[in-house]
């Protein structure tokens, strides 16, 4: 494998010159398990949430996925045919998957910087329906970054240069995101510090946490201090947050440790997918809390910021004695 590296742009470049063509049967099973695991997680995530960017940008990704694995099956079966007075050989399975790998490989900053912001603006709101106006800003806000991001690629040089290269000795690079690198190593190490400060807390919680049903959900009851400062009740928040998050994403925290350890080289059009983008929306909302603990009043429509962890528990001060009363309160504030 030669590695080349890309000034101005934030992924690697690995090509193996004397790789043939014959990878698009390849390409088209990664696509559609790629594919497969879009749809699935979009299936089985909850449906009365809050309309956000994130959840607008998955769509999206989800839509182009799609698409580009109609192409590379079409063109796959037909393998030289024209189109609209353009010729499609083989080629193009490699050219349009290595050009969506430059784009996905510089969306991850973008996407990440536009989320927390949206979260950071608007967590502290009281929800309310998404108008037909903030519908279309979001829808605008995908389409803008999208195209912004794939000018970009297209204007680049080093990229149209490489690109060239393909089509001169019809090669088939792999091309390894940096931005997804250092977002996972950020995410991790944030992961690890929270446990750090707040371990015994953590121990604590987890040996008093008892499982019960609690209006038609299984949920975790929390040990809970009635009387503390702003500082012990954040460091608690913080607590409950990193339990929540680990209940749900702890396979996937373990799967991204195990990547970084082993220095694992994945493709940008592999590695930008739902679920990863779903984990950080929850980290993101979770960081979103933490910041703004102080302004958020929270109401039945603030637990729906997110499609696969219930953040309603690390808030609602209940136990056994008071969880009627928990459940018939209409507003907390916290802190």
């Amino acid at each position: 494998m030669a590695a080349m590296s890309c000034e101005n742009c934030s992924f690697q470049y690995y090509s193996q010159l004397n790789q043939p063509l014959e990878a698009s049967c390849m390409l088209l099973l990664i696509m559609l398990g790629k594919v497969s695991l879009n749809l699935f997680m979009l299936g089985v995530r909850r449906r009365d949430v809050k309309q956000s960017f994130m959840g607008y940008f998955c769509i999206s990704l989800a839509v182009l996925d799609f698409t580009l694995l109609v192409n590379i099956a079409f063109i796959s079966y037909f393998e030289d045919f024209a189109l609209w007075g353009m010729r499609f050989t083989k080629y193009h399975i490699c050219l349009f998957t290595q050009i969506i790998s430059f784009t996905y490989g510089v969306l991850h900053y973008p996407v990440c910087l536009v989320s927390v912001l949206d979260y950071y603006m608007t967590i502290a709101q009281t929800p309310k329906p998404a108008s037909i106006g903030q519908r279309l800003f979001y829808i605008l806000a995908v389409v803008f970054i999208w195209i912004s991001v794939l000018f970009y690629i297209l204007k680049v040089p080093a990229v149209s240069a490489e690109l060239e290269i393909q089509n001169h000795f019809f090669t088939c690079p792999f091309y390894i995101s940096v931005q997804s690198y250092w977002l996972s190593l950020a995410i991790v190490f944030v992961i690890c510090v929270a446990f750090v400060i707040c371990w015994s807390e953590v121990i604590t919680m987890v040996r008093s946490v008892r499982i019960i049903s609690f209006t038609s959900e299984t949920v975790l009851i929390f040990s809970y201090a009635s009387d503390c400062n702003c500082t012990v009740c954040k460091k608690q928040l913080l607590t409950r947050l990193l339990i929540c998050f680990l209940g749900t994403w702890a396979p996937f925290v373990f799967l991204q440790m195990i990547i970084l350890l082993l220095g694992a080289q994945i493709p940008a059009y592999m590695e930008m997918n739902v679920p990863w983008l779903y984990f950080i929306n929850s980290f993101l909302i979770a960081t979103a809390f933490w910041f703004r603990c102080h302004d958020i009043r929270l109401t039945e429509g603030t637990w729906s910021a997110d499609p696969f962890v219930s953040w309603k528990f690390c808030f609602i001060p209940f136990n056994n004695q008071n969880t009627e009363q928990a459940e018939k309160s209409g507003t907390v504030i916290i802190c």
